[in-house]
């Protein structure tokens, strides 16, 4: 174990893989994988103060705001201060990367820069289980029933903002929130960004990039 703690980040746009690629890097280095949208779906599940706030957004359809996800992301940030870490969802916006920079110091920023034409394919094929947030793709990654989650036998569902009418409109929201948090990393020297239409392709090169910072527990064949 590295006597540093690592503290590092994930962004990318929706359908751009990030979840899989967190996933791979918290099994081959032992970082703890920590995901805005599963923290919030704890803290809706919980039902305190931060969880009803976040409710009353959802069941409008409306985005929760940066204040509300920056609590729940600093309350869990603040429980995990002897864990290495990699962030998932967060920082999306620059408020919401200043907030980090107020409570740690990132060491390592990965940025996946994806073809729009493929976030666009990937998004309209997606659909999730609700309660668990489990994402399955209709090209790639089916259910082993077709609208059923294979761990529940619970119907599956399309979001609203995966739907092929919706999508462009959110990449286009995603790219103008997280240009002003990519040139503040960029700036610090610490953004690596990794571009492709695979996450198998790309992920060879995270795997070598994360393996200069700290000692895997996996080696890159054993994912």
């Amino acid at each position: 174990m590295a006597s540093k703690l690592l503290r590092a980040v994930v962004l990318g746009p929706p359908g751009s893989g990030k979840g899989t690629v967190c996933e791979r890097i918290a099994r081959s280095f032992g970082l703890q994988h920590l995901s805005s949208g599963q923290f919030l779906r704890e803290s809706l599940r919980g039902g305190g103060e931060v969880g009803i706030l976040a409710k009353q957004y959802l069941e409008r359809g409306l985005l929760v705001p940066d204040h509300v996800i920056t609590h729940v992301m600093m309350t869990e940030l603040e429980k995990r201060q002897e864990q290495h870490w990699l962030l998932d969802g967060f920082p999306r916006t620059l408020g919401q990367a200043e907030a980090l920079d107020r409570i740690c110091e990132l060491d390592l920023v990965i940025s996946l820069n994806i073809p729009f034409e493929t976030l666009k394919d990937r998004l309209s094929a997606r659909w999730v289980h609700p309660a668990s947030g489990r994402v399955y793709n209709m090209d790639f990654n089916p259910p082993h029933v077709q609208g059923i989650d294979d761990l529940t036998g619970e119907p599956l569902v399309q979001r609203e903002d995966d739907k092929p009418e919706a999508v462009a409109a959110r990449l286009r929201k995603y790219k103008d929130a997280a240009k002003p948090v990519i040139e503040l990393y960029k700036s610090r020297g610490i953004l690596h960004s990794f571009s492709g239409t695979e996450t198998n392709k790309i992920w060879p090169y995270v795997y070598t990039l994360l393996s200069s910072k700290i000692p895997p527990i996996l080696s890159d064949e054993e994912n």
